[in-house]
């Protein structure tokens, strides 16, 4: 078996009470089997609470608006605090750790809805980082992989090696690497883009072997040279774009309350008065954010950071389904929205923003987005379908 991380991924530790928001609130929390059949057999008060605690016919702890029925004022765990964490089901003990399933192969991530994995990730100075490790024990789920494409996982390996290279400003080009520091985040993700329709393009026609034609073309060109197609970050109808993207997100399942007002604020501030008073926004927030403003450094990391864990955990996953373009169009998707809430949080604090801002925000978007598979679902096939749409035009 194969195991890969991130550099960081070992440095996690829950930070409990002290956390700035709880992962017992706002989203059901399943159970797997085994702690089922342990919870039935508790004996005693608490076993009678933990009893009543749990939707036997789902499988899954009870809420108390919006709270699981465990969590107490002090935001611990009463499972903990009366029994020990070794009493904890699968969801709640494994949070915010995340594993992608692949033939001999386990791909461990932290989850950006964490507010501490989020910080931990999106301030990492030194980039990403992957650690491999391997050992003989054979794949216990071998028999469920009888149909996995190995030749295509491993064309998306190497693609994501090459995405990431793109995000990262180090590209190779022969026995060199050459710096694109000086290409922005907006050309990277273009180019992210471009990389996936093609390679899109090879699986929807039948010509896997051409992938690899993609991948050594785009790691050793000069991607500030590089054209594109047209996408969803058309700089000509941009403004519409955007708009059109955020009503994807308003119908989307809401698993917070408080999402619902940054969703409303957003809307209203940056959308609802039309282009002029977007761009006008837009002008605001980059002469401090963009080239040259006074956050331009630490921005462009945040957002680097951001582009980087989304296409880890999901780039690799279109082995399951062939749909490699939506995936890399859902980080890119996420980096741009990100950061349109981060300018309506500017705007409308004043100015009076700073890391921890862009940090909360980018946590409380993949809690909405990531912890709904209706929300995944839903945002690929607009990919999908928006992509299909524009070539047909």
């Amino acid at each position: 078996m194969r195991y890969v991380k991130p550099h960081y991924y070992d440095a996690f530790c829950c930070s409990a009470d002290k956390c700035p928001d709880t992962c017992c609130a706002g989203w059901q929390i399943m159970i797997d089997d085994d702690s089922l059949n342990r919870y039935s057999q508790l004996k005693g008060g608490f076993g009678s609470r933990i009893a009543n605690s749990i939707d036997w016919q789902e499988g899954c702890f009870l809420q108390y608006k919006g709270r699981c029925a465990l969590l107490n004022q002090e935001n611990l765990c009463d499972m903990v605090t009366e029994l020990g964490e070794e009493y904890l089901c699968e969801t709640c003990s494994r949070y915010p750790r995340h594993i992608e399933e692949f033939e001999g192969l386990r791909e461990m991530s932290l989850s950006l809805s964490c507010p501490v994995a989020a910080k931990m990730i999106l301030n990492c100075e030194e980039g990403l980082e992957l650690i491999q490790e391997e050992d003989e024990a054979e794949d216990p789920l071998d028999e469920e992989f009888d149909d996995f494409d190995v030749l295509l996982f491993t064309q998306l390996e190497d693609a994501r090696n090459v995405l990431f290279q793109i995000v990262q400003g180090q590209m190779k080009q022969g026995e060199s690497t050459i710096s694109t520091n000086d290409c922005s985040m907006e050309k990277r993700m273009h180019l992210i883009l471009e990389m996936a329709a093609q390679m899109q393009d090879c699986v929807d026609e039948g010509r896997l072997y051409d992938m690899e034609k993609i991948i050594v073309r785009f790691s050793g060109a000069d991607i500030g040279e590089m054209q594109v197609r047209n996408s969803f970050l058309s700089e000509r109808e941009g403004f519409l774009r955007l708009r059109e993207g955020f009503e994807v997100l308003k119908r989307l399942e809401r698993l917070r309350d408080e999402w619902s007002s940054v969703l409303t604020g957003a809307w209203d501030t940056l959308y609802a008065k039309g282009e002029e008073h977007y761009l006008k926004i837009r002008g605001e927030f980059l002469r401090e954010y963009g080239c040259g403003g006074r956050f331009y450094a630490d921005w462009q990391l945040f957002l680097k950071n951001l582009l980087l864990s989304f296409l880890y955990t999901y780039f690799c996953g279109a082995v399951y389904d062939d749909w490699i373009y939506s995936k890399a169009a859902f980080a890119v998707f996420s980096v741009v929205y990100v950061q349109e809430f981060v300018m309506f949080r500017f705007i409308s604090s004043d100015k009076d923003i700073d890391k921890h801002d862009w940090v909360e925000l980018a946590y409380r978007y993949a809690r909405e987005v990531e912890h709904s598979d209706d929300n995944l679902n839903l945002l690929e096939e607009w990919f999908q379908n928006s992509r299909q749409g524009r070539e047909r035009n």
